[in-house]
């Protein structure tokens, strides 16, 4: 039974610890409300200040489902052709790594070129973002299926397609959200970094302003919103991982009940 509920309990136990660290250090003389704002006083921020804080959280938001799923597309997309061709993965694949490899902010001049301070600027970062991770995974697993299984499958005259169906496709798919999971959650960073870059709403716009005016209690404030984004995102894709792949957390939960 407690091992059942430690990852539940384990975490809010290590959270409680940290909101009582926090307030301990908000409240202490020696730092400054502008520097550590206590807890109370970024909850009086949502009270106060929660349609407005709704208005920006809802621009970051469609542009990062947006992005997110623009990356998704060409995620499949790039990984699939990169196991189908030799050739398209050489060509594909150093670029695919190079792009991890540019800072967001050094592309901003560019960003601004392109797309100016609208909302394409900040989907682009999303998507610059989060097609690395799941065509990455995705390509990892179609890679790593069996050669005697794929050799069997040839052996009982099945093709190139069917093998591609019936036995590439349903193993790679762990693989697949497993970088979809890094992308959900990385997907608000990318575009909270784009609204950095200019823009007249979102997150990124907010937290600029709250801390050019030194109001650290609505960047506190933010930066939870920012998380609860991230988390909520990370949570809806790991429900849909559970649904369509029961079998493998089942055999993962099998495995963790007879560990010792």
């Amino acid at each position: 039974m407690f091992r059942r509920l430690s990852p539940i309990l384990l975490p809010l136990a290590f959270f409680a610890v940290l909101i009582s660290l926090w307030q301990f250090l908000a409240s202490s003389q020696h730092v400054a409300f502008w520097i550590i704002p206590s807890p109370i006083a970024v909850l009086r921020v949502f009270v106060d200040h929660g349609d407005l804080i709704w208005s920006h959280a809802r621009i970051t938001l469609y542009a990062t489902l947006t992005g997110l799923g623009i990356s998704i597309c060409m995620g499949v997309l790039i990984a699939l052709l990169m196991d189908l061709s030799v050739w398209i993965r050489r060509m594909l694949y150093p670029y695919l790594v190079i792009s991890q490899t540019i800072p967001i902010i050094a592309l901003a001049p560019l960003l601004i070129v392109w797309f100016g301070y609208g909302i394409q600027s900040k989907i682009f970062t999303v998507v610059l973002i989060c097609v690395f991770p799941i065509a990455l995974n995705l390509f990892d697993g179609l890679g790593q299926v069996s050669v005697e299984h794929i050799r069997l499958l040839r052996s009982m005259g099945a093709g190139k397609w069917k093998i591609f169906r019936h036995l590439k496709i349903p193993a790679a798919v762990p693989a697949f959200f497993t970088g979809l999971k890094l992308s959900a959650t990385y997907s608000v960073m990318g575009a909270v970094i784009g609204e950095w870059l200019g823009g007249e709403g979102g997150l990124g716009i907010y937290m600029t302003r709250a801390t050019k005016s030194y109001r650290t209690d609505h960047v506190f404030a933010v930066i939870l919103v920012i998380i609860l984004l991230s988390m909520t995102l990370f949570g809806i894709v790991l429900l849909v991982s559970r649904f369509f792949l029961r079998w493998h957390f089942r055999k993962i939960e099998e495995y963790q009940d007879t560990s010792p």
